[in-house]
């Protein structure tokens, strides 16, 4: 049914906005360098609107992995050489970038209206829309599991961290960002609190001294195929995973599951790299993907919550249940503070990278 579902919107999104500025057409299609995620990430934007947008426009889309940071962007910009047209970014990298003028300036007003007539401003989550990023999904990052292997099911985040109760290796994203909330939480931190604790230095003391309890038991990922890497080859027994990649992965024959407490979700938005050759068609591109349609298209693929209100509305009541942003998963969740990991991500990272060098003894009481 999702796929039916799928299937009409993408023809609706072909139709719907074809009233947009086309770009003029040339002997040679325009190739338009777009940069996102891996896996069931860009699987999702490459079915749910890329290839619609190739059709409507006659461009050809040459999709870019990568795992986030803005070092590329700044090293493309200052030299003006830039290669890339349009990057997926997290929130608090696309507040960097912007303030470091790396970034080109989107105008909300320009976006494509919802299909009532609502204006992108009104439709749009207030803080998705940024001076220069356009908000495509809400994702999440979760601790998953594979139930088979696991005797009992962890309830709470708490239980990540108890490798007496729940032995066996961990998987993390290396990086501090999540982690650190995650350790705060689990040391019992009133998650409306964690912010105003991790802004204090006994606050980040407190929350390495956590993560040290696990370290030597960490496996550390970079991607999203990473972290569902270590599930599937039994590598680690839990781990730090982005929620959609384990529906991509279920639907594959794989026994994990979510543990939704102390999720920690953030916004996704689209930005254009200054002094890029093809700024215009990235423009366009950007009003395609974050159209109505083109959003609810992709949350058919993957469950992440479009950022749109007119493209929740066409999602099915099943689908909404599973996304981040449903009633039941927003209960016990963190919400990514943008702004101040745009503010602090720098001095954090540097004591991060020293804590990753720094040797940690094995507690007597757990294996080896």
């Amino acid at each position: 049914m999702r796929r039916i579902i799928a299937s009409f919107i993408r023809c609706v999104a072909v139709t719907a906005l074809l009233w947009l500025p086309a770009v003029p057409a040339s002997a040679e299609p325009a190739v338009l360098n777009v940069v996102s995620w891996d896996g069931a990430y860009v699987k999702s934007q490459i079915l749910g609107f890329i290839r619609a947008f190739e059709e409507a426009r006659d461009v050809r889309v040459n999709v870019i992995e990568y795992s986030g940071g803005i070092s590329e962007i700044r090293r493309q910009v200052r030299s003006w050489n830039v290669g890339w047209d349009v990057v997926d970014l997290e929130l608090l990298d696309a507040i960097r970038a912007c303030d470091e003028d790396l970034l080109e300036t989107i105008d909300p007003d320009l976006l494509p209206d919802a299909p009532d007539g609502t204006s992108a401003r009104d439709d749009f989550i207030s803080a998705s829309l940024t001076r220069c990023g356009v908000g495509n999904v809400v994702s999440s990052t979760v601790v998953a599991y594979n139930h088979e292997a696991t005797p009992s099911a962890p309830e709470r985040i708490a239980d990540f961290f108890d490798l007496s109760a729940f032995p066996g290796k961990r998987g993390l994203r290396r990086t501090p960002q999540g982690n650190l909330e995650w350790a705060l939480a689990a040391d019992g931190v009133p998650l409306e609190e964690i912010y105003d604790v991790l802004s204090t230095r006994k606050g980040v003391d407190r929350a390495f001294a956590v993560l040290s309890r696990i370290k030597p038991f960490i496996e550390w990922w970079e991607t999203g195929e990473e972290a569902i890497r270590l599930l599937e080859t039994g590598k680690v027994a839990m781990t730090a995973v982005y929620s959609g990649r384990i529906n991509d992965a279920v639907a594959r024959g794989e026994p994990l599951s979510i543990l939704w407490d102390s999720q920690v979700w953030f916004y996704d938005v689209w930005g254009i790299p200054r002094h890029g050759r093809r700024t215009d068609l990235a423009q366009d591109f950007v009003r395609f993907a974050t159209s109505t349609e083109s959003l609810a298209a992709q949350a058919t693929y993957i469950p992440y919550g479009p950022t749109r209100a007119s493209s929740m509305r066409l999602l099915d009541t099943e689908l909404r249940e599973e996304l981040p942003t449903s009633e039941k998963h927003l209960r016990s969740a963190i919400e990514l503070n943008a702004q101040w990991w745009s503010d602090n991500l720098d001095v954090i990272s540097r004591r991060f990278e020293r804590w990753l060098q720094q040797s940690v003894m094995v507690p007597k009481d757990l294996p080896r």
